[in-house]
């Protein structure tokens, strides 16, 4: 029977790569990498400073790099359906966007799967770039500390359930699942009310 000594042994050994794996990962994705982080945390395989470190460097990095992506798309690429689309659906999340940057950015990155493309969007609509940087920067210092520790918790839910690998993983995979659709609810409630808010100012 494997245990998840093995995992932690595995990961230790390897330690250096599994926080640049942790650097990268956050540039590309954000929850599901930093739960896992919290995880390999709470097994001692990782050190949790040390993985709240790398997360920050890679999220730090993505907010530099896509909001002048985004910014330099605009000035060849204004017209192309993407961004058609990414005004879309952000307006259809947050409608005040543009009369409440700060706002709409800083809650962005509480809402899964929108965080970066209002990075890029914010970008592209040549957002004050103060006011992006202290949207991103204040929310993702409360953002990076919460979810590493949710992801340690959810390695003590597991853990109390079992020792063995498989069963462990799908314990961790079964809250991570949990999380995701809690999140989407969240998201939901707040697309109602900013539509909801959106109406009546416009009254």
């Amino acid at each position: 029977m494997h245990t998840v000594s093995i995992l932690n042994n595995l990961v230790a050994n390897h330690e250096i790569w599994a926080y640049f794996v942790i650097f990268l990962g956050l540039i590309f994705e954000g929850e599901v990498v930093v739960i896992f982080a919290g995880v390999l945390s709470n097994l001692g395989a990782l050190s949790y400073p040390m993985a709240l470190v790398f997360i920050l460097a890679g999220i730090l990095t993505k907010i530099f790099v896509l909001y002048y992506l985004g910014s330099l798309l605009q000035e060849k690429y204004n017209h192309r359906k993407f961004f058609q689309y990414v005004e879309k659906r952000i307006s259809s999340v947050m409608p005040r966007f543009e009369q409440k940057p700060f706002w709409s950015i800083f809650a962005s990155t509480f809402i899964m799967g929108i965080g970066w493309i209002v990075m890029l969007f914010a970008g592209y609509k040549k957002i004050n770039y103060k006011t992006y940087l202290k949207a991103e920067i204040s929310s993702v210092a409360i953002w990076a500390p919460v979810m590493l520790s949710l992801g340690y918790f959810f390695g003590e839910a597991a853990l109390s359930v079992t020792r063995e690998l498989w069963k462990f993983s799908l314990v961790v995979l079964l809250l991570v699942i949990g999380y995701i659709l809690f999140d989407k609810v969240i998201a939901w409630f707040y697309a109602v009310f900013q539509q909801f808010a959106n109406g009546n100012k416009k009254l």
